[in-house]
């Protein structure tokens, strides 16, 4: 027998249990309740002057609303400058507005059970969002189809670490742009069990996910709190367009929470500096959280930062970056002390596949994430090419890692089982402890471990194939999906559904955007 053939049957066991290990297992981990503590990069002194920095752009320079009247009444009658479709904001208004919104809130999930609660020490992970093209299983990038966006919200559902849906996954450009967000909605309705967002992409599109909420959930229960949670872009610098408003108005009278997020390319969306950047996105929120509580004192918001730099040569936005990490702890800080929840964060990368540079500038962001304490992560697995694709290799791998980030942010018990006493004793001076009862008790779950990384010996992992992390987490994800069962859901709800999808859809022309 040779030494590839003798080191293949040893390693038989590790094969069956990493076959069972990878077992698709669709039991949901609970929301992060962080024990680490986060980096708090700014003193006190910094955190007043871009506090007040920020006030001072929103009473000088002021911010547009643009193409919206509506929008320009309510200021003036809370007291704004309005000139054309500039508003300047006197000192604090912005701030005392933003009093009302709530501190933390839960969103419901149609099974209660994987409800989430976004805010406090809390951190919920949500898919990527967002990309026109798709990388498929054949490794060709392509256009995204709405069967693409249907095995997207089928891993979503199936990954353990993932607690939400997301929304626009990728861009089913197989339908009409006028009508996809009737089909996306209807998957994350009836695919998933998780909590999900909204369509933002008109206002009219908005009002569809809140009656759709309504079939699925039931009136009383919108009306009671959120079941979705949408992601409202500001088109910065200091411009807040008629579409995304448009959105966040119907979504805050109908009491469903938004993430209000400048769009953040440092160097040319906001100036080139960490500090400038940071007085740029508080003055942008400021402004997005204050106008919501117009609307509706109370409707629930969460504060979002999403920031990249720019790579001064080619023009190409970079993630994974010292200065993109500062950013987010920074606004981390200036969240909490206005003490409402925070969105930033997620794997982002500018790799075109899921590659080193994929997986370096990925773990940076993820991990400046956690330390910097967001409580939303969007964006969280599935990201690649600065967002406008996304990979279903990829998605597996980031929410693989999710896991290694839950194990991270739960700290370190010290307790008398956990400081092992009786196993130093048990094994002395030059032992081990693989035998000892306390490994015994404890080796299922010492360690977290990887459902896509492969730890076997050279002569195995050659003898099978050679497969790369990219082959592994493809036939992971193909596994996961030929394995799906969609979760229960009331016959009557679903035939509700899908004739309000079919109405709403006829009564339309197609459209192209």
């Amino acid at each position: 027998m040779g030494e590839v053939e003798r080191r293949a049957r040893r390693g038989g066991g590790s094969a069956s249990r990493r076959a069972q290990r990878s077992a698709p297992d669709t039991a949901v981990a609970a929301v992060i309740d962080r024990a680490l503590p986060t980096v708090e990069i700014l003193d006190e002194d910094a955190l007043c002057r871009i506090e007040e920095a920020a006030e001072t752009v929103l009473e000088e320079i002021g911010v547009a609303f643009v193409e919206n009247p509506k929008a320009l009444d309510r200021w003036r009658e809370a007291g704004a400058d309005v000139t054309g479709e500039r508003v300047r904001l006197p000192r604090g208004l912005a701030r005392s507005l933003c009093a009302t919104a709530p501190g933390s809130f839960v969103q419901r999930a149609r099974n209660p059970g994987r409800s989430v609660e976004i805010g406090g020490k809390k951190m919920v992970f949500a898919p990527v969002y967002g990309p026109p093209f798709v990388r498929g299983f054949d490794g060709a990038r392509r256009y995204g189809t709405i069967e693409d966006f249907r095995n997207f919200v089928r891993l979503g559902q199936m990954s353990p670490s993932l607690h939400h849906s997301g929304g626009t996954l990728c861009e089913p450009t197989d339908l009409p742009a006028n009508k996809r967000h009737l089909d996306m909605l209807l998957a994350h309705m009836t695919l998933s069990d998780k909590p999900f967002m909204g369509s933002v992409t008109e206002p009219e599109r908005a009002q569809d996910s809140v009656e759709m909420c309504e079939i699925l959930f039931g009136k009383d229960v919108v009306a009671a709190g959120p079941v979705m949670t949408s992601l409202i872009n500001i088109n910065s610098p200091l411009t807040f367009d008629r579409t995304m408003m448009g959105a966040l108005e119907v979504y805050a009278a109908a009491n469903q929470a938004t993430i209000i997020s400048p769009f953040i390319v440092g160097g040319a969306m906001a100036p080139v500096t960490v500090a400038g950047t940071l007085t740029q996105i508080l003055a942008e929120v400021l402004a997005g959280v204050a106008y919501s509580q117009l609307i509706r004192p109370g409707a629930p918001v969460i504060f979002g930062a999403f920031v990249t730099s720019i790579d001064m040569n080619s023009g190409a936005p970079t993630f994974g970056t010292p200065e993109a990490s500062q950013v987010i702890w920074g606004a981390g800080q200036l969240a909490r002390r206005l003490g409402l929840p925070y969105r930033s964060g997620g794997g982002f990368c500018g790799a075109k596949i899921a590659d080193a540079q994929a997986g370096y500038e990925s773990a940076n962001s993820l991990n400046a994430a956690l330390l910097g304490g967001v409580n939303f992560m969007l964006h969280s697995c599935g990201w690649l090419e600065g967002g406008l694709v996304a990979s279903f290799e990829k998605f597996v791998l980031d929410a693989d890692q999710l896991g290694a980030l839950q194990r991270l942010a739960s700290g370190v018990a010290v307790t008398d089982e956990t400081l092992a006493m009786d196993a130093i004793r048990e094994v002395g001076p030059g032992g081990h402890y693989l035998g000892c009862d306390h490994t015994q008790a404890h080796f299922r779950d010492a360690f977290w471990r990887s459902d896509v990384l492969d730890y076997r010996p050279f002569e195995t992992w050659e003898s099978d194939g050679g497969r790369d992390t990219r082959a592994f987490a493809a036939a992971r994800a193909q596994t996961m999906l030929d394995s799906f069962t969609p979760p229960p859901l009331d016959a009557g709800t679903l035939e509700a559904l899908e004739d309000y999808t079919a109405r709403k859809k006829a009564g339309m022309v197609d459209a192209l955007s």
